[in-house]
């Protein structure tokens, strides 16, 4: 057990060390630069040429390169550093286009972005050509990647069933230890414990590990969605992918706020489904941590575009499919 987690943290933390993260384009005064009008957050480390936001970006560089040269004149930055923010200003012709990209495109920028970043947009952007749509080729290749990792879930979803099973003498045994601290009553508790998850097979450390497989995948997803600015200039379904429901909303589009309301009802849904068994004193404390949880996306969704929503939401409903084949199959 112990050696389960030392693995675990080393790697959560080599993780952390090696992934990128999708910059946002700021002005010199740091304040996050937005289209006009879809309020999309433009990108800084985007992986292609933009088309219709190509104005807005090179507006937003010559607004940046502009105040850099202000502040080089109030002396407030030297010279050096005045070329160095210069130098790292997005440079649109030097990018590719983004049907002609390549897996290798722009170079070498991290482990993270070669392995998983890069190849994931180029897959997105070729099977988008294949079908016509890319709003059609985000939900494609969420299948996709859901039926890659099926495997891993359906065996953490069944541990899962299971350990709801055995929940009631596993609260038995935090009834039965209550209140007591010494060394030696922790010691029975802990055998006692190991000995329900030898009896039902279950490996504690397993279910956190097949999650934590997926999480590079999901950000790899997510952030290669926000560095194709294809995606976001498009159409899925009547919706523009690039435009956030809260900016549809206050252009007159108000059927766009029924895409929040799916995304919170997908998300409680698969969240409740996901829930774990706790113990009886944790129980409260986990559904108050639930809510938040699904209250918080729910009010990010008004804020996310639509193609990040569109990933959100067959990625949730295709969790929620899982989850009921697997309480079906253990019925």
């Amino acid at each position: 057990m112990k050696k389960n987690k030392k693995l675990l943290i080393v790697v959560i933390a080599l993780m952390f060390l090696i992934t990128g993260c999708t910059k946002q384009f700021k002005d010199a005064e740091g304040k996050v630069i937005q289209d006009e009008t879809t309020k999309q957050t433009l990108v800084e480390n985007i992986l292609c040429k933009p088309v219709d936001l190509k104005d807005t970006y090179e507006e937003a560089i010559e607004e940046k390169k502009n105040d850099l040269d202000k502040l080089l004149e109030d002396g407030e930055i030297s010279k050096k550093e005045h070329k160095k923010q210069v130098d790292k200003l997005l440079d649109i012709e030097e990018l590719p286009v983004c049907t002609e990209m390549s897996i290798t495109s722009g170079g070498y920028e991290s482990i993270w972005t070669s392995i998983f970043v890069k190849p994931l947009a180029w897959v997105i952007v070729q099977l988008g050509k294949l079908v016509k749509n890319y709003g059609l080729a985000i939900v494609l290749i969420t299948i996709l990647i859901k039926l890659v990792l099926f495997p891993l879930t359906y065996k953490s979803l069944k541990q899962s069933e299971v350990i709801k099973k055995v929940q009631p003498k596993l609260n038995k045994i935090e009834k039965k230890y209550a209140g007591k601290t010494d060394q030696e009553s922790m010691m029975m508790k802990s055998n006692e414990m190991m000995a329900v998850y030898k009896e039902y097979k279950i490996n504690p450390m397993s279910g956190c590990l097949t999650s934590f497989l997926q999480i590079p995948i999901f950000f790899a997803f997510y952030e290669a969605l926000y560095r194709l600015p294809l995606l976001f200039e498009g159409k899925f379904l009547g919706f523009h992918m690039g435009i956030t429901p809260l900016a549809a909303a206050g252009q007159g589009d108000w059927y766009y706020l029924i895409l929040p309301v799916i995304v919170g009802l997908v998300t409680y849904f698969s969240f409740k489904m996901n829930k774990t068994a706790q113990p009886n004193n944790q129980i409260k404390q986990m559904n108050m941590m639930f809510n938040i949880m699904v209250v918080m996306i729910f009010v990010t969704s008004f804020s996310m575009s639509v193609a990040i929503i569109i990933y959100w939401v067959v990625n949730s409903l295709l969790g929620i499919g899982q989850n009921l084949l697997v309480k079906k199959g253990n019925k």
